[in-house]
């Protein structure tokens, strides 16, 4: 009988340690405790440094939570983004969506000098940072915070070709769109909601020139506001925000799409009489809605194709693979 309660013990002992591992972690391995015991002062740091980042240049938390996007939709959330080109790797940096647009390189690597200085070793992957660093910066800018599970390690690879490819165009349609968020495994729902970080930042003339003067879905007055930064020629390079609060995470984004006053033809698309009209409209008039659902959709991609366990690598330096 005592052997029979020392088995059964044992048996809930074993039951609820398991339970206690499997509430943080998921099937890829990762954990919302992964750094806790080698470096637990890495998060607060990711933090500090995206704070003053952000203090410094509001534009800066749009810049940093792009740069995750942009990461993640070419082979999976790997920070392929921040390697630089040489003889074996083919930088992302330079494929269309990212060449003399992607910025926020320089504090990655702020964040990784004083992440591995207050570690004392090179423990924390640059693909967590860029998956943080978005979060951080989504919470300095007023939106919703959520808990990121932690573990993925970075690639030895980049591929220019496929970063021309995955990305999402700023002149797709709406079934182009849905296709391209369906390659990464990622739904209707979560392209509205996730093209909601378009309520931070600014766009290039060049990524809406042609919504605001061969497109009829626009408001006019609004598309003859934008001429006035944008001509037909020249002009590539010059801002616009992409909502009328920039450097704020609100539903704002959503009410321009409702008035047609989209500043993107691929944003626009999503209110366009087509079938993500609905959802459009429940983010714009339900604030905590789009929060929840954001928080929801970017643990979802932030999840897609990782490196886990003794796949990839810890880079020493985000811009570079480790010697081998």
């Amino acid at each position: 009988m005592q052997k029979m309660n020392i088995i059964s013990f044992l048996f809930i002992f074993v039951f609820l340690m398991f339970s206690i591992v499997t509430a943080s972690t998921d099937d890829y391995g990762l954990s919302t405790k992964y750094y806790d015991r080698v470096c637990a002062q890495a998060l607060p740091t990711i933090k500090r440094v995206v704070e003053d980042a952000v203090a410094q240049e509001r534009r800066m938390g749009a810049s940093l939570l792009r740069l995750h996007f942009h990461d993640c939709f070419v082979n999976g959330c790997d920070a392929s983004i921040l390697l630089d080109q040489t003889s074996t790797i083919d930088t992302e940096k330079n494929a269309a969506p990212n060449v003399n647009s992607a910025r926020g390189f320089e504090v990655i690597d702020r964040i990784k000098s004083e992440v591995d200085k207050i570690c004392g070793r090179p423990v924390v992957s640059c693909a967590d940072i860029l998956t943080v660093a978005a979060r951080d910066s989504v919470v300095a800018l007023g939106g919703p915070t959520w808990d990121v599970k932690l573990g993925r390690r970075d690639s030895t690879t980049a591929s220019q070709v496929t970063a021309n490819v995955t990305i999402p165009s700023p002149f797709m349609d709406l079934p182009a769109l849905i296709k391209s968020f369906e390659d990464q495994g990622l739904d209707e729902e979560d392209l509205v909601v996730l093209s909601g970080a378009h309520t931070l930042g600014f766009a290039q003339c060049r990524t809406f020139r042609r919504h605001i003067y061969n497109d009829s879905n626009i408001d006019p007055a609004f598309a003859g506001q934008l001429r006035t930064n944008c001509p037909q020629v020249g002009g590539d390079s010059n801002l616009v925000p992409l909502d009328p609060t920039p450097s704020s995470f609100d539903t704002r984004y959503f009410n321009n799409l409702v008035s047609k006053r989209g500043v993107l033809g691929s944003d626009q698309a999503l209110f366009n009489g087509g079938e993500t009209d609905e959802l459009v409209s429940k983010y714009n008039e339900n604030y905590e809605e789009f929060f929840k659902d954001f928080a929801k959709s970017m643990i979802k991609m932030g999840n897609i194709n990782l490196l886990t366990g003794n796949r990839g690598q810890i880079r020493d330096n985000c811009r570079r693979i480790n010697s081998q």
